[in-house]
């Protein structure tokens, strides 16, 4: 059985206050084809649907038209949760789709959800484990000690009845020990959202969500699918693709990449400024450096002749010694909270940043909430 595994569409992000709607329209076209082509029998989509929990309709019907298009195609399509959606929206009319071969998982209930496929070698179990966090299986699961997300994993996999005699598939959307970050995921301080790669063993093929750069953790069939797009600068360098997934005998699970191609590029370009004029002409998501050491005061506005759409422009030179970004700030959408409490703080407090204490307390009002939640 053939399945195709991605990640991370984040519908509705913006960068720098642009829509990436038209954007992600043409990549899903994309994996449209790639599952047709490949003759897929099934899609993953490992979480992280939509970029927030409560999405724009244009997001929603963006992703009803993708999925529509993947059943209507004979494709089964499996969908869990990632920490930027809202499960209980993920999961709206999911029993009711279930007739159409669309499996979404649901709200936590303390048990793992599966679903049973069969193939000429048998029985395939796609496990859907939705981004957890402690404090939701601690409510579930009282008798467990739960404290780290690793412990909230452990548990909830201690108690699913895996068959390891049958070929088990695994859903997932966490932060694994030893994986490649970049800017463009949410961490915790101090690591505490970690989980070992050793909680998967009994899984032929784990296919995870929730890290933007396409990789392999440890072996080849536990692996993050990465987002479809590049989604900061710090993804500039990544190759985004899909993961296609042949499952054949039991242990004999086998992985290859077909690579994406997006509408417009992330790219950094940096140079002189007659050395960046004399480049072609694009209309890739830009940010530009200047070497010059005496740029012209217009060199923003002539460069965005030759790139429309560059998102930061910056100059660096022997007086600035350092990267100085003349256009814009970091997008607001882009910051963590802590990160926006931080610019408020300093906005207060004579450009001083918050202490020690300070981070604490906030913490704590950030636990109080999703506990609440």
């Amino acid at each position: 059985m053939r399945f195709l595994h991605i990640a991370d569409l984040h519908l509705g992000k913006q960068m720098n206050d642009l829509s990436l709607l038209p954007d992600q329209e043409y990549i899903l076209e994309q994996i449209v084809s790639i599952a047709q082509g490949e003759q897929a029998d099934a899609v993953l989509i490992a979480g992280d649907v939509y970029q927030r929990s409560s999405p724009q309709a244009e997001a929603m019907a963006l992703f009803d038209s993708f999925v529509s298009r993947l059943a209507g195609l004979g494709k089964k399509v499996f969908i869990i949760s990632g920490n930027h959606d809202s499960a209980l929206r993920i999961s709206y009319f999911s029993s009711l789709v279930k007739s159409s071969g669309v499996y979404i998982s649901e709200a936590f209930d303390g048990a793992l959800q599966s679903v049973t496929l069969s193939d000429g070698d048998g029985e395939i179990v796609v496990w859907m484990l939705p981004f957890l966090r402690p404090f939701q299986v601690k409510r579930k699961l009282p008798e467990e000690r739960i404290v780290t997300y690793q412990d909230a994993v452990g548990a909830v996999l201690r108690q699913a009845p895996i068959d390891t005699k049958k070929r088990n598939i695994l859903m997932c959307h966490q932060f694994i020990t030893g994986c490649e970050t970049s800017e463009s995921e949410e961490r915790m301080v101090g690591g505490l959202d970690n989980v070992d790669a050793a909680l998967f063993d009994a899984f032929d093929y784990v296919a995870l969500g929730h890290i933007h750069k396409p990789q392999r953790v440890l072996r080849d069939t536990l692996r993050y699918a990465g987002s479809p797009l590049k989604y900061s600068f710090s993804e500039a360098n990544h190759k985004k693709s899909v993961a296609i997934v042949d499952v054949f005998d039991k242990g004999d699970v086998r992985v290859r990449t077909a690579p994406l191609y997006p509408l417009h590029d992330v790219r950094l370009v940096e140079g002189t400024m007659d050395g960046l004029m004399a480049m072609p002409y694009s209309e890739d998501y830009l940010w530009v450096t200047v070497h010059d050491e005496l740029p012209p005061p217009d060199a923003r506005v002539t460069l965005g002749v030759n790139f429309p759409n560059m998102m930061k422009f910056s100059i660096v030179n022997s007086r600035t010694k350092e990267d100085i970004d003349v256009l814009a700030t970091q997008s607001m959408e882009n910051k963590t909270i802590s990160e926006l409490f931080s610019d408020f703080y300093r906005l207060q407090n004579n450009d001083q940043a918050p202490g020690e204490a300070h981070r604490k307390v906030l913490e704590k009002v950030l636990k109080e909430l999703e506990e609440r939640a």
